[in-house]
C-alpha cells in the first residue's frame, strides 16, 4: 500500500479546493553535455515524441543521437543561458508567478511542472497534495494540440494523479489555438514590434514541427496551427502573400511538416523580400527553439539569403495579455468551481 503517495489529503466530508497545474515541456538542467543527454534520454525515449519500434530506434538513440547530439546542442544553449537558468523554465516560472498575482487573494495553489526534467510532475502533484487540493485542472502551454506534446503531458499527470490514495477530480484544457483573448495577445506582441520598428513586414509564423506520418494517423496540429494562423493574420489585417505559416525544429531523416521555417525564408529571401517579422505562436513562453534556432540561426539563413531585415516577435512569457488570456481559459474550464471564479 505504500506505492500510494503518504501526503494527508482531506477527508471526503472536508471543504473542496481547487489546484492548477501548469505543464511545459522541460529543459536540460545545465548546458553542459551529462545534463544534454539526460534530457534527451527521456524525452526521445517517449513513445508519444517518437513513435517507432523499440528494437529499431534504441540502439540509434544510446547510439549516435545521445552519443553526438548534447555535442552539437551545448553549445546553443549555453548561448540562450540565463543567469538564473535555462530560458524556458525561467520564463516558465515567470508566468507561474504572474497567475498566482492574477488569482489575488484567492487561496489556489498553482504549480509547475515539466514533462521531461525538472521541477518534475512528481514534486508538483506532491505541492499540490501536501496543499489539500482536491480538484485540479491541467494547463499544458501548448496552445495547438499535438499527441507529441499536449497527449505526452496527459500521460505524465495521469501516471502520477494515479498514486493518489484519494484520486482528485480532474479537468485537462486540452488547447487553446483558436481563443479570442489568445489570439489578440499574439497580435498585440506582433503589433508592438512593428511600432517599435516603424514597419509593417512580412509575417512569418513559425510553429514546431512534427512528422507528417503522425497527421496522416490524425494528430490535428497542423490545422490548429492554420486555424491560429487565419485568425492572428485577421486580427492584424494581413493579406494573402502577407504572411506565411511554417514549421521547425525538424529532427532527424523521417518527412516532417512542410514548408520548414528556414527553407520559406531562404526563399522569400531569394525572392526579393528584404524584410521578415517572425512570431513563434506555438511556444508560449522563450526558450532554445526561438532565442537561438530562430533568431540566431534563421535570422543568419535569412541574411545569407540576401535578405536585409529580420525581426523577431518575443513569446508571450509573462506578458499581461498572455496572463490575461490564461487565467481566463483556466477559469473557463474550471466553470463550477467557486474558488476559481472571478473574485
Amino acid at each position: 500500500m505504500a506505492w500510494y503517495r503518504s501526503v494527508p489529503a482531506p477527508g471526503a466530508a472536508g471543504p473542496a479546493r481547487s489546484g492548477v497545474l501548469v505543464v511545459n515541456l522541460g529543459t536540460p538542467a545545465a548546458p553542459a553535455y551529462w545534463p544534454i543527454h539526460r534530457f534527451l534520454r527521456q524525452f526521445l525515449s517517449d513513445r508519444r515524441v517518437v513513435e517507432a519500434c523499440p528494437a529499431y530506434w534504441y540502439p540509434i538513440l544510446w547510439g549516435p543521437v545521445l552519443t553526438l547530439r548534447p555535442l552539437r546542442t551545448r553549445r546553443w544553449y549555453s548561448s540562450v543561458w540565463m543567469p538564473d537558468g535555462p530560458p524556458l523554465l525561467v520564463y516558465s516560472q515567470r508566468l507561474v508567478e504572474a497567475l498566482k498575482a492574477a488569482l489575488g487573494r484567492q487561496p489556489v495553489p498553482v504549480a509547475l511542472a515539466m514533462t521531461y526534467g525538472e521541477p518534475s510532475m512528481a514534486s508538483a502533484v506532491e505541492a499540490l497534495q501536501a496543499a489539500g487540493v482536491t480538484r485540479v485542472i491541467v494547463l499544458p502551454l501548448y496552445p495547438q494540440y499535438s499527441g507529441t506534446t499536449t497527449g505526452a503531458a496527459f500521460d505524465a499527470v495521469t501516471r502520477e494523479l494515479g498514486r493518489w490514495r484519494v484520486v482528485p477530480e480532474f479537468r485537462f484544457v486540452r488547447d487553446y489555438h483558436d481563443d479570442p483573448l489568445f489570439i489578440e495577445a499574439l497580435a498585440g506582441s506582433v503589433r508592438r514590434v512593428w511600432e517599435q520598428t516603424g514597419s509593417r513586414t512580412h509575417l512569418l509564423c513559425s510553429y514546431h514541427g512534427i512528422p507528417s506520418k503522425y497527421v496522416a494517423q490524425g494528430d490535428p496540429y497542423p490545422a490548429h496551427a492554420q486555424r491560429t494562423t487565419e485568425l492572428l493574420t485577421q486580427a492584424l489585417g494581413l493579406k494573402v502573400g502577407e504572411y506565411s505559416r511554417t514549421y521547425q525544429s525538424r529532427f532527424g531523416p523521417t518527412q516532417w511538416l512542410e514548408p520548414s521555417t528556414f527553407g520559406q525564408l531562404t526563399e522569400l529571401a531569394r525572392g526579393g523580400t528584404s524584410a521578415v517579422t517572425v512570431v513563434t505562436p506555438s511556444f508560449a513562453v522563450d526558450c532554445l527553439e526561438t532565442l537561438e534556432e530562430i533568431a540566431v540561426r534563421a535570422a543568419a539563413a535569412f541574411r545569407a539569403a540576401g535578405g536585409k531585415t529580420f525581426h523577431m516577435v518575443p513569446a508571450l512569457n509573462d506578458q499581461p495579455e498572455h496572463v490575461r488570456a490564461l487565467l481566463a481559459i483556466i477559469r473557463r474550464g474550471a466553470a463550477g468551481w467557486t474558488d476559481l471564479a472571478p473574485a
